[in-house]
């Protein structure tokens, strides 16, 4: 079972956040599409026999390693869209694969050390009455998305719901290792939400067929306090093989 509050503290955070107007629009996909997609240390995590892919649009605000005190202004809000899936490691611990990392702030492609695909990129993020637009376009290469949502009413969680949308771990891969990435945040306050405009190609250019169902779609106003911890390598154990 998928935990809707975080499963670990970070006591010492990387970097510290705000997620703000956070869109999550899912599509399912057969498994073997997305597995064919992961390194051999990961496995498509599945709900209802499907894999899941997930975009996810949002502002990055006041964004500052730790040290820096709260009264010393961060980094400039900034706009990202992550393309992402679901996985588990082979000992089950599961965890978000990013796919892609579209980013206005070219700053934060240091991540690239630890395997995060950032690329940086043209995104914008715009209110209008009650809907919400997010588009963007990647500096080098076509790929682009343009999506206007209008977040309903607000929402008691599914199960399905928290299985979307909450995860306390992401992976990477680089120099032949698997890198993890703790998080912590308060659960995600959701609501329902319409989609008036969606047009994308990053599935495709992440080496996915293009979403042929109707997708799932999420709004959140955000979460104020998000902790990322540091990037670690995670050794396999001696005589288990693709941990």
């Amino acid at each position: 079972m998928v935990a809707y509050g975080a499963e670990q503290r970070v006591r010492v955070p990387a970097l510290r956040a705000g997620w703000l107007r956070q869109t999550f629009v899912h599509w399912a996909y057969p498994p073997d599409a997305v597995q064919a997609l992961l390194p051999e240390e990961l496995v498509a995590d599945e709900y209802e026999g499907a894999a899941w892919v997930g975009l996810t649009p949002f502002v990055m605000a006041d964004v500052r390693p730790p040290a820096v005190p709260a009264l010393v202004p961060g980094l400039p809000t900034f706009a990202e869209t992550n393309l992402r899936t679901f996985v588990r490691r082979r000992d089950g611990t599961d965890g978000l694969w990013f796919l892609s990392i579209e980013v206005a702030c070219p700053l934060m492609s240091a991540a690239r050390a630890v395997g995060a695909p950032y690329h940086p990129g043209t995104l914008s993020v715009s209110l209008a009455g009650d809907a919400v637009s997010y588009a963007g376009s990647r500096w080098v290469g076509e790929a682009s998305y343009r999506l206007v949502v209008r977040p309903g009413d607000p929402i008691t969680p599914t199960e399905r719901d928290v299985w979307l949308t909450s995860r306390w771990r992401a992976y990477t891969r680089r120099f032949g290792m698997l890198w993890e990435t703790p998080v912590e945040h308060e659960p995600w306050p959701l609501a329902d939400a319409a989609v008036d405009v969606l047009e994308e190609t990053l599935t495709a250019a992440a080496g996915l067929p293009a979403p042929t169902a109707e997708p799932l779609v999420h709004f959140s106003a955000g979460v104020g306090h998000v902790r990322l911890g540091m990037s670690r390598p995670r050794v396999p154990m001696p005589g288990r093989s693709g941990e």
